[in-house]
């Protein structure tokens, strides 16, 4: 969605012609796939025989279900999300290291980034983000510090520390980094929107890039956060009732608070109803 586009490292030298917005356009063709799939061979070996082809998830379909959705945004909104505990901050350590990886695959296959330092948001809609990221091989980051979640969320969360890797004199964030990568490789490779099924196909994208002990915080950091921005108790009527546009106490989605970074895992059967919504379809024969 919008509100959570990430960012991305800089790419190899060489420049191309100038759009005719005066936007650098790149001549090599950005192929997201490729790096996607190499990074899986490397650093999933064990898992290859059992995973989908990276090319094969672009043909994914997802079954939305709302009532699952507003039971994820619910007990988001009710967990304390503080949690210290070992088990949970070994996750975390592992989703970092593997993140900076995939940071690192998305850097060689020619990406280049920069901190977005203007009003708003860097990209209109999915349709900017992966145009502009496509024609330019550049990708704007709005970064944690400038609004992700609300004004008071400045707890600590792991997710919130420096990185050491820095852009345009900026020193990222975990979570810069981890909504870089979900952009690219959730959004822009397969063009995935920002709406909650756009969502769920690339989360369910970036997923298959990191070991499976990492899936439940990439779930509360991705489908858990998503779920309470787009069907969070504090949307619904009275009588429990998600207002649709035009309908008295819709919120527009610009007008909607961003939702508290939290730290806690759900119980296994939400990653089971998650999964369990996504079909493959058949290659063309």
């Amino acid at each position: 969605m919008a509100t959570w586009t990430g960012s991305m490292p800089d790419g190899p030298p060489g420049r191309g012609a100038v759009g005719e917005a005066g936007t650098e356009v790149r001549a090599e063709r950005l192929d997201l796939q490729s790096a996607a799939q190499a990074h899986v061979d490397r650093w999933l070996p064990g898992r290859r025989s059992r995973r989908v082809p990276i090319a094969r998830l672009g043909r994914a379909r997802v079954r939305l279900d709302e009532e699952f959705c507003r039971e994820v945004a619910a007990c988001y909104d009710a967990a304390d999300g503080s949690a210290d505990d070992p088990v949970l901050l070994r996750r975390y350590e592992s989703l970092k290291r593997q993140n900076l990886r995939l940071y690192q695959a998305a850097t060689d296959a020619g990406v280049a980034v920069e901190p977005w330092r203007g009003e708003g948001q860097p990209y209109r809609d999915s349709s900017d983000l992966c145009g502009s990221v496509a024609l330019t091989r550049r990708l704007q980051v709005y970064l944690t510090g400038a609004g992700h979640g609300p004004p008071s969320d400045t707890g600590a969360h792991p997710l919130r520390e420096p990185s050491g890797v820095r852009e345009g004199g900026v020193e990222f964030r975990h979570n810069d980094l981890l909504r870089a990568v979900h952009d690219l490789f959730g959004h822009v490779m397969f063009g995935h929107g920002f709406g909650p099924k756009g969502e769920f196909l690339a989360t369910r994208c970036q997923m298959h890039l990191y070991t499976r002990d990492v899936h439940p915080v990439l779930f509360t950091e991705q489908i858990g956060q998503l779920c309470w921005f787009f069907f969070g108790p504090h949307l619904l009527t009275r009588t429990g009732r998600l207002p649709v546009r035009g309908e008295p106490g819709y919120v527009p989605p610009s007008r909607r608070p961003y939702p508290r970074q939290k730290v806690f895992t759900y119980p296994d059967h939400f990653l089971d109803a998650f999964h369990a919504m996504f079909q493959l379809e058949e290659e063309p024969g």
